[in-house]
């Protein structure tokens, strides 16, 4: 097999990095600079976003069993009023 012939079996991902390889030669030093801080600025936000829906799922939890019983010890209250 070929040298041609093995690279024609790649996987369809890595002719995607392939493609954007060669765009990225077109672009500017800045350019390329610019798109890597985003792109590392995207990948550590999602961990900020990512734990901040987890302590606010746990809040919601919370909220809901002290309303929960918070609901069912008034309506023992009022039966005992009456």
């Amino acid at each position: 097999m070929g040298k041609k012939d093995a690279s024609a079996t790649g996987l369809p991902v890595d002719q995607y990095r392939k493609q954007i390889g060669k765009q990225d030669y077109k672009k500017t030093k800045p350019a390329l600079k610019a798109t890597r801080l985003k792109a590392e600025a995207k990948k550590y936000s999602s961990g900020f976003r990512d734990a901040f829906l987890v302590i606010a799922a746990i809040l919601f939890f919370v909220l809901c069993i002290y309303a929960f019983f918070y609901l069912n010890l008034s309506t023992e209250l009022n039966l005992d009023l009456d």
